[in-house]
């Protein structure tokens, strides 16, 4: 449920959202999810959390980044960490969880409002931190895959569930071709 006097603010997990929306078949319109929520309330801000490697020349979430950072959203960005498992397969480690969590608690006092866009169960405590600080929040992740993305404990802590799925018409487009140009 969303007001429209409320003040809102946006927490993109952004790897978590985009698995999220390649799990369910679509990939996310940026532009139109800052429309949605912007309809939906007061949207102060919109954070958008990333990891990038450094040792590639070129990264395909680039050109995401750089629009997003022209349109609205706030980026956070960080190196990713890789490394080699025993099988010798390449790893990319580049949680945001940090980041997004004193985001989130330092613009706390200042929104009615948050929406987290991740199902990972690690942001329990940062939910329920937030409601005792009176602000509600709206968790955006899914149930509907083999696998459900977005923990129970989540959904539980969440005052709000939102089904990306259910966004689809909304804020979705077709999946892109990875090496389409």
């Amino acid at each position: 449920m969303f007001y429209k006097d409320e003040k809102l603010a946006l927490f993109v997990d952004g790897a978590n959202l985009y698995q999220t929306a390649r799990a369910l078949g679509f990939d996310i319109d940026y532009k139109l999810l800052r429309q949605e929520f912007m309809r939906r309330g007061k949207l102060t801000r919109a954070f958008y959390y990333a990891a990038l490697l450094e040792s590639e020349e070129f990264s395909p979430i680039r050109p995401l980044i750089d629009w997003l950072s022209y349109n609205g959203y706030n980026l956070v960005t960080k190196a990713a960490k890789e490394h080699f498992d025993s099988e010798g397969r390449r790893r990319v480690k580049g949680n945001m969880e940090v980041e997004l969590a004193v985001n989130a608690m330092e613009l706390g006092p200042y929104i009615d409002h948050a929406v987290l866009f991740s199902g990972d169960g690690d942001y329990c405590p940062l939910v329920e931190s937030l409601q005792r600080q009176g602000v509600r929040v709206s968790v955006v992740s899914t149930v509907r895959t083999p696998k459900p993305i977005a923990s129970d404990e989540l959904r539980r802590q969440a005052d709000n569930f939102i089904e990306l799925e259910e966004l689809r018409d909304v804020i979705g487009r077709p999946l892109r071709n990875e090496h389409e140009n």
